[in-house]
């Protein structure tokens, strides 16, 4: 029986793995192009999504914007009705860190208006007080503080004293065009009127 020779099964050898090469080869071509084909199809996704959110989140906020000028404009008048008859709740009058001497004496002053509101006041008028230490009253001052805008605090330098421990403020009166807000301590509020402190009627 005729032996087969080693060369021939070299060949065959040969030719079997470039066969197999050749089809792995393929395979991976294959492989690598579907896994290109779906990388580039997440990004698809991704730029869709990022896409409709930032349209999402825009139309949503034209809708706010929308929404909150129409409440604005149907309740323009109302608002100024609630600041009106809740002003305490919205501006009020304080004084700064203010030094006092050890025998006496006050300086560095000042008279701080609060304005909580949504509409500028046109003058704020504050009586401040003078007290000696036993809580009498030795001398008054009074100051205006003008054109304090809405949400914003505005201060007055207010004199200082020779004597006195401390001092107390009282507000005089309370002023806004804008508001239509007229208040004075010395002008009582109209029995049975729903809203007293407006300055003119709508």
């Amino acid at each position: 029986m005729k032996k087969t020779s080693p060369f021939l099964y070299t060949i065959i050898f040969f030719f079997v793995a470039v066969i197999l090469g050749l089809g792995y080869y393929r395979q991976q071509q294959r492989v690598r192009k579907v896994l290109q084909q779906n990388e580039r199809l997440l990004n698809e996704n991704r730029d869709l999504k990022q896409s409709l959110n930032l349209a999402s989140g825009a139309a949503q906020q034209i809708a706010d914007r929308k929404d909150q000028q129409q409440r604005v404009q149907g309740k323009f008048v109302e608002r100024r009705t609630y600041y009106r008859r809740n002003w305490k709740q919205f501006i009020s009058v304080n004084t700064s860190d203010y030094k006092t001497g050890f025998f006496g004496g006050i300086k560095n002053l000042q008279v701080i208006v609060k304005n909580q509101t949504e509409y500028p006041l046109d003058n704020v008028v504050v009586s401040v007080q003078y007290l000696r230490s036993n809580g009498d009253v030795f001398k008054t001052e009074q100051y205006t503080v003008n054109d304090i805008p809405a949400k914003a605090t505005r201060a007055v330098d207010a004199a200082g004293s020779r004597k006195g421990m401390k001092v107390q403020l009282k507000l005089i009166s309370i002023t806004s065009q804008a508001m239509n807000f007229c208040w004075a301590f010395n002008k009582p509020a109209p029995e049975g009127n729903p809203d007293p402190f407006q300055c003119v009627a709508d």
